[in-house]
């Protein structure tokens, strides 16, 4: 078990965890909570023994091995399927073993310990799972999104958050009995992340795991640590059951600290009263002593909760957009576009609250672009409605941030670029007041957007948006760098935002509680989906069971087309079949032989261990040496021939 026992954790002279004592048992899931800065990642450091307690006592199994995800940016030409088998910690080290003694058995073939050593390295591999690695390690890449042809292609050939997916199936694929996952939710689509839950709800070993997605910590972790005052606190069972714990908890301090103040002020009352009396002396004296041993409640702190809202839009035209028998994809120089989505005949009208469905690939993302104006229509009309007015939050629009620009120079720049279409004072002082209401207050508006954090940029770009008054927003997975507090703001926000809204998210609490209907895009067209998101997981679920029967059958037709003819096939099966006749007779012999040895051996070290006269111990010691000599041979024969078995079956 991992245990913390008065620990204490500094980050520079700020104190993290003061006097933390905790207990995770093998095979519990934990899911680390806490605000922003709280100290969650400095807990992972010390977890992973990157990082040392400042105070107190930490401990975890030294014979744990350990599994997380790493967060560097892999540059490799290996293919995603070999970078993933290279998680396999265990493989990888019993695969340098047996080529270290592979080549001392080329320099000595004659060794007979070497033989042995050959003999227990290919066991060893065998029971790492050497034979099903490559399956292994597909069946995680293919289970995270990526496409069968994609199995082969080199990992610098991915994009940023593609190579961050193979970073997480390299740490499932590696053997482990803690894992920590420090939000693997944040790259991922919905169809990835319903996935990685039943992955991760049948995983053996103890987990920890950081996430500000409440129903994927709903679905994966038993036990709940939460990080707040420097104070680390277990509760049993997951986010939802801790949200009800911490309530009620709350609710009681809150009595408990109102009665205590009550106390506190009658005692006191009395002390001032009487103290200058004489007669009261020794009771009032008695009241002080009262007051000094009373154990303080602490007072109720309530956190800093992050509000904003959107401002009314100035019109909402309706309807907002329509779109005619349209075509979307890529126009690639030089080649034929390439069509996602066919025939796509939709309206989009005033109020609708859309969110957008389907699994990876299948063009939500080319959809909500081309709306968005950032590409356009291959074919067919978007026809858009009189002032419509589009707030876009893309997936990559942290990356369109300048990073040596501050927060003001960005709403500077925009309220410059769009002159009078916003009507808003575009002052420095208005701006400055308007970034202040998203925690962007003193310094931190002159601060660079490169040195903040994937939250302090999103909320940079959410207020940015805020501020152009749309009528219709657009929101590409918007919640990938929030934390729960801040998806908890947004989602307020908009359900009280009076236009229309599009979101493509796979955050399931932010889907369910601000659309009102879904459209479901895959298989080339955009259809209403008449079910909820609970319809829409086993409907994923089914998609990917089809999706792998489809690439069985393609497998098995692309085989049976490589195939030989059944005549040919049966006479290879025949040839194969007498050529091995032989060899396994002679392997049986050697069995029989190398048992016969070994027992007469095992007679003549026993005998060697009484004593005996000096021409005995030399004929038995002779007679031992040759006994070794003919089982190194024989083993060495033995190998020999089950690698030509192993060659005539494949």
């Amino acid at each position: 078990m991992i245990t913390l026992k008065n620990v204490i954790l500094r980050r520079s002279a700020k104190v993290l965890l003061d006097g933390a004592t905790v207990t995770i048992n093998p095979g519990e899931k934990v899911g680390l909570v806490g605000r922003n800065g709280a100290g969650k990642s400095t807990l992972f450091a010390l977890f992973n023994g990157s990082l040392h307690e400042d105070g107190g006592d930490f401990y975890v199994p030294k014979q744990w091995r350990m599994a997380q995800v790493a967060q560097d940016m892999p540059e490799t030409e290996e293919s995603a399927t070999d970078f993933v088998v290279g998680g396999d910690t265990r493989l990888t080290e019993l695969r340098a073993t047996l080529a270290a003694i592979e080549a001392a058995y080329e320099a000595n073939p004659d060794d007979a310990d070497i033989g042995m050593e050959l003999a227990h390295a290919y066991t060893d591999l065998a029971d790492a799972g050497e034979h099903d690695a490559v399956p292994r390690a597909q069946a995680l890449v293919l289970g995270l999104g990526f496409k069968s042809h994609e199995l082969d292609e080199p990992v610098n050939s991915f994009s940023g958050g593609w190579r961050m997916r193979l970073q997480l199936a390299r740490a499932l694929m590696c053997p482990s009995d803690l894992l920590l996952l420090d939000e693997p939710t944040n790259h991922l689509d919905l169809d990835a992340l319903v996935w990685l839950e039943a992955w991760l709800q049948k995983y053996a070993g103890t987990m920890i795991v950081i996430s500000h997605d409440r129903e994927f910590l709903d679905a994966v972790t038993d036990v709940t640590l939460h990080i707040a005052n420097a104070q680390l606190t277990r509760y049993g069972g997951n986010y939802s059951k801790f949200e009800d714990m911490r309530a009620l908890q709350m609710e009681q301090q809150q009595v408990a600290f109102s009665k205590q103040q009550d106390k506190i002020a009658h005692l006191q009352k009395f002390i001032d009263r009487f103290k200058a009396k004489a007669s009261k002396a020794k009771q009032a004296q008695s009241r002080v002593k009262a007051l000094e041993r009373m154990e303080r409640v602490a007072p109720l702190l309530a956190e800093a909760d992050f509000t904003f809202e959107f401002k009314e839009p100035g019109n909402i035209p309706n309807p907002m957009l329509s779109i005619s028998n349209a075509s979307f994809g890529y126009e690639i120089e030089g080649e034929e576009p390439k069509t996602i989505l066919r025939g796509v005949s939709r309206s989009v009208l005033a109020g609708q609250r859309i969110g957008i469905l389907g699994a990876n690939g299948q063009g939500k993302s080319t959809l909500v672009k081309t709306i968005a104006r950032e590409m356009g229509a291959l074919a067919g009309q978007v026809t858009e409605g009189k002032g419509l007015n589009i707030g876009y939050f893309a997936q990559q629009e942290l990356d369109v941030l300048r990073p040596q620009d501050n927060p003001l120079e960005h709403m500077v720049r925009m309220a410059r670029e769009l002159g009078s279409a916003v009507k808003e004072s575009t002052g420095e002082q208005a701006l400055r007041g308007f970034l202040g209401s998203f925690n962007f207050s003193g310094d931190m508006v002159k601060q660079p957007v490169g040195t903040m954090s994937g939250g302090e940029k999103a909320r940079l770009v959410l207020a940015m948006m805020v501020w152009q008054r749309p009528n219709l927003l657009l929101l590409d997975e918007p919640t990938n760098h929030l934390d729960l507090a801040t998806r908890e703001a947004l989602a307020v926000a908009l359900n009280e935002f009076e236009g229309t809204l599009m979101l493509v998210s796979h955050d399931r609490a932010l889907l369910r509680s601000v659309c009102d209907e879904f459209w479901l895009v895959g298989r080339g067209v955009v259809a209403d989906f008449d079910g909820d998101l609970d319809d829409y997981q086993r409907y994923l679920l089914d998609e990917a069971k089809r999706l792998r029967e489809e690439a069985k059958v393609a497998v098995r037709e692309a085989a049976s087309a490589a195939a030989p003819a059944p005549k040919q096939d049966a006479q290879d099966r025949q040839q194969r079949s007498d050529q091995a006749k032989p060899i396994k007779r002679e392997i049986a012999q050697i069995d029989e032989r190398l048992a016969a040895a070994g027992t007469e051996r095992t007679a003549l070290e026993a005998r060697l261990a009484q004593p005996l006269p000096p021409a005995e111990i030399a004929e038995a010691g002779k007679r031992l040496k040759a006994l070794n000599d003919e089982i190194g041979r024989l083993e060495e024969r033995w190998l020999a021939l089950s690698d030509q078995l192993e060659a005539l079956a494949a």
